[in-house]
């Protein structure tokens, strides 16, 4: 009788996705763009967050965002108010990007003369945390009414960012959330991890964002 095959469906799936994550950070890094990919929880303050960024940034740099979702263009219409380049990326139900995605959404964008190109994820922190999209940087929203226990309950999104914005801080006088528990909790499962509080809404902490995000765009050139 023939050896029962058993193939790991998993690991496949990842394997190749790291390989085509790779090649899609080296193109973007020959062309001078530098990717970025925004993760958060459904409700977080994302798509404000990202209009905050480009509003303080788009005099300093070309800005082009790729707006992923399951089945809706509301926030591509919200950014396209800024003035940044946008397109619309339909999901077809997955709950996360991908490398070949993130491919097919810079080739649709025409990414010639942009300095700094947004993936806006799908919003949750389970999927996202596991798909390499070949960003040169992953970001996280957390906000005050998700609670200071996320660290402990998705640890994984926490250790695969570079940057961990903690917004809807207007908001925190309302909720039984510990600012210095969440800092403490991400850097132990993090140590590099860079943080910035901010309330998005009242445009309060977008500048520290904003600075550091544009000194790391220029100095990866």
């Amino acid at each position: 009788m023939e050896q029962l095959k058993v193939i790991e469906i998993q690991k496949n799936v990842y394997a190749k996705n790291d390989e085509e994550a790779a090649k899609v950070r080296a193109e973007v890094k020959q062309k001078g763009v530098y990717l970025m990919n925004l993760m958060s929880s459904p409700g977080s303050g994302k798509t404000t967050t990202l209009v905050r960024t480009i509003q303080h940034l788009k005099e300093k740099l070309n800005i082009g965002i790729i707006e992923a979702d399951i089945d809706s263009d509301v926030d591509a219409k919200t950014i396209a108010t800024t003035g940044a380049k946008v397109i619309q990326l339909h999901t077809g139900g997955m709950c996360h990007l991908d490398a070949n995605m993130t491919r097919q959404g810079l080739d649709i964008l025409e990414t010639d003369g942009l300095d700094l190109v947004v993936l806006e994820n799908i919003g949750n922190l389970v999927c996202p945390a596991s798909f390499d999209t070949g960003a040169t940087l992953n970001v996280m929203i957390l906000s005050v009414p998700e609670g200071d226990d996320k660290p402990l309950k998705y640890p994984k999104m926490f250790k695969v960012v570079d940057v961990l914005l903690i917004n809807k801080l207007d908001a925190i006088g309302y909720f039984d959330f510990d600012l210095n528990a969440v800092i403490e909790r991400a850097k132990a499962l993090n140590p590099n991890i860079v943080i910035f509080p901010m309330s998005a809404k009242l445009n309060q902490g977008i500048d520290a964002w904003c600075d550091w995000l544009e000194h790391a765009v220029k100095s990866s050139r």
